[in-house]
Parts: structure tokens; sequence; C-alpha cells
């Protein structure tokens, strides 16, 4: 083959530009840290650290979900403590009020103070997050959850909503508690059934919130869950009865309610259960309740079956009933009782406070421990890129040190050789 000298140039210098490609791409690879620098040095460990890049900035939106529900929480949890303190600085209040060395005026000072604290809740109820949505009005957060007065009362006007975030691929989170489980529907008396009085009663009779000693049988479908005692008093001897208002007859005799004298004896600060004793007709509805003092002739006490009530309402009857009370007997033990009722309906209120913050506090550690997968998932993420991406130096600085050498010795030969000519013979 006849080779030219313009062969021998395009040869020389196609060589030449090759290993300076060759050499520039080692360098880029050096200089950038990266072994891939273009889907063609590698396709298949390319696609795969595309997957993994997608993969991780997920991973880094569910950890900002999680920081964001994370704050949320604990904006939360600051609230409801401060309404968990509140309702102790209630119950201290209303502890005091029914001290009987107080005065009429004393207990409408201390009705005042509980005024600023009605105030107080209404505010922690309609708090509001940095965004200026309302915490417990349910999905509903731009709407104002709360609105009323001691006198009207308070109205809810959220709906029954948790607002929810995106922590983790399986699993939305609650990020919010909706103001009616927390604030409103609460359930009065003991949980089971509360206790009330007659507004006419005269004796000093004072009724506790009552327990339930079997709840299969309290909660039997043939108890109404609905019962009114009635006292007489004959020849300084006290009865009563246990009438059914479900029935309308009496649970001791099984037929309407006689004249007095009632069936039973009633003996101060003795237990009244809701059981068949004797030759009375056969029932069980496994509760029972203590009446101290001494209930007058035509007194009642009722036994209703507990309701939602409203952490404002039990404010506002504690409240009522600090500023009315009187001076007299029988208003002192209306007020005794009327304590005794919010006082029960407080620490009812309490105990679904806590039941709320635990579930509160359940999900923070759902949270915290997504967060801390989440962070040993995106080390993971980073030690596989790694493997596809980031250059060997070792092996990348050897081969570019080799690619140097043939660049060179390229350089040379094409010296060489193109400095070759017949004329140097002539």
């Amino acid at each position: 083959m006849r080779v030219s000298t313009g062969m021998i140039f395009g040869a020389g210098l196609a060589s030449i530009q090759k290993q300076t490609a060759s050499q520039l791409h080692t360098q880029q690879q050096v200089a950038s840290g990266k072994r891939i620098l273009t889907p063609a040095d590698d396709p298949v460990a390319a696609a795969r650290a595309l997957e993994v890049e997608q993969a991780k900035s997920t991973n880094a939106l569910y950890q900002t979900n999680q920081k964001a529900a994370g704050e949320a929480l604990g904006l939360e949890e600051g609230r409801l403590v401060s309404v968990g303190e509140l309702i102790r600085n209630v119950r201290t209040l209303a502890v005091q009020g029914g001290g009987g060395a107080l005065s009429d005026a004393d207990r409408r000072s201390i009705a005042t103070e509980l005024r600023q604290r009605f105030d107080e809740l209404l505010g922690y109820a309609n708090a509001t997050d940095g965004n200026g949505q309302y915490l417990f009005s349910g999905y509903m957060g731009d709407t104002k959850p709360f609105a009323g007065s001691v006198a009207g009362g308070v109205s809810y006007a959220g709906d029954e909503g948790q607002r929810r975030l995106q922590v983790s691929a399986s699993r939305q989170i609650a990020v919010s508690d909706s103001g009616n489980a927390v604030f409103m529907n609460i359930r009065n008396g003991n949980g089971s059934f509360a206790t009330s009085v007659a507004a006419t009663n005269a004796g000093s009779g004072i009724i506790d919130a009552g327990t339930v000693t079997d709840p299969a049988l309290w909660n039997a479908a043939a108890n109404s869950k609905d019962f009114t005692l009635r006292f007489a008093v004959s020849g300084g001897t006290t009865t009563y009865d246990i009438v059914d208002n479900g029935s309308g007859n009496s649970l001791l005799t099984g037929a309407a309610p006689g004249a007095a004298p009632y069936p039973r004896g009633f003996t101060p600060g003795q237990a009244i259960v809701l059981k068949s004793q004797g030759a009375e007709p056969a029932f069980d509805y496994g509760a029972q309740l203590v009446i101290t003092g001494n209930p007058a002739n035509g007194d009642t006490f009722d036994l209703d079956a507990s309701s939602g009530q409203s952490l404002f309402a039990t404010l506002g009857n504690l409240i009522d009933a600090l500023e009315a009370s009187t001076g007299s007997g029988a208003g002192k033990t209306l007020l005794a009782n009327r304590i005794g009722f919010a006082l029960t309906d407080l620490d009812q209120a309490q105990e679904n406070l806590l039941r709320v913050r635990a579930g509160l506090g359940s999900r923070m550690n759902e949270i915290d421990a997504l967060a801390n997968a989440g962070e040993d998932l995106n080390l993971n993420y980073e030690q596989t890129l790694s493997r596809l991406q980031d250059v060997d130096y070792a092996a990348a600085i050897t081969r570019l040190t080799q690619q140097q050498m043939s660049l060179e010795a390229a350089q040379k030969t094409f010296v060489n050789v193109s400095g070759l000519s017949l004329f140097n013979y002539v």
C-alpha cells in the first residue's frame, strides 16, 4: 500500500486527538470526583443512580413533612399543657370556693377570677399556628372554631377532621385534633353516669359521683340508666325509694312508687346500691353511690347516663354556682353539691385531655422513629450513589499518568516521523 505524506500527518493528528480526549475525560473524572460524567460512561450504573437519586429526593420530602408534623404536634402539645394547667387552677379555685368560712362576696370574687379563666380557655381553644390556621378547627383551618360566653354557652364551628401529613411511603399521620374531641365531647359525671340534686331540696344531703361496680351489668340492655332516689323523713327515721324512670316503677317494690315511708332505711355515708336486698324484686345494675348529710322529707336525687358536656359548660356551671350562692343552709348544701359535680366534671375533662395528649405523644414518638429511619435510609442512598458514581482516585490517577505517557509518546513519534525528508539525503 502506498503511504502518502498526508496519510501520515492525518493518522498522527487523529492519534494525538484521541489520546488528548481520553486524558481530558480522565482529568474531568478526577476533578469532579465522579466516575460517570455522561450516561455513556456506564449506562447500567447511570440508570440505577437516577433511580436512587429519585428515591433520595422523595425521602427528603418525607423528612421535610416529618419536621413539619413534629412542629405542628409540638405546638398543639404546648397548648394542651396550658389547658391542663388551667384546669388544675380552676379545680383549686373550686375547692376554695366550697370552703365553709367564705362569705357570698368571697365566692363572687372567685367567680370573677373564674370568668377570666373562662376567657383564657377560649383563647387556648382558638389558638393558631404560624400560618394563621386554627389548631382545633378540624379540616376547617380558616374557621374560628369557638365562640360564646359564660351566659350563652360556647358553640363549636369546626368539624371532626384531623389534618394529616404524608410522613412515609405508607403512613399519613394526624397533626391536629378537633376541638370537639378536646373541649366539647367530654363525658360528664363519672363517665358512666352523672348524679344531680333537685334545686328544691331542703335537707343537707350531698351526693357523690357514684361508681360502677360491674360494667357488664350497668351496660345491660335492660338498664334504663335513669333513676330517681326519693327520701322521706317520718318520726326521726329517714327512708328512700329508687324509681326507675324508664318504667315509672319502684325498683324496690316493682310497682308504682307508693307513699312514705319508703322501703329502705337510710344511713348517711353508707353506700346505696342499685341491687336488690332481702325481699325486694330481683335487680342488679352494678352501680352504687353515697349520700352524706341528712336529706329532708321530699328531697330527690337523680342518676342519669353520662352525656357529652363541654369544658366551657363545666366552667360556666361552676361560675353560676358560686355567683348564686346564698348563706342559707339549703343554699350551702346546693352549692356543695354543685361544686362536687363541677370537680367531678373537671376530673373528667382532665382525663380526656390526658387521653388526647397520650395520642399526641404516641404520634410524636412515631415521627421521631420515622425521622431516625429516614436518616438511616438517606445514608444508605448516599452509600449506594457513592458506589455507583464516585471515582476510584488511585485507578483514575494511574490511568491519567498512563494516558499522559501515551500522549507524549504519540507527540514525539509524530515529530520524528513528520521530520523525515529525502532532501536530507540529497
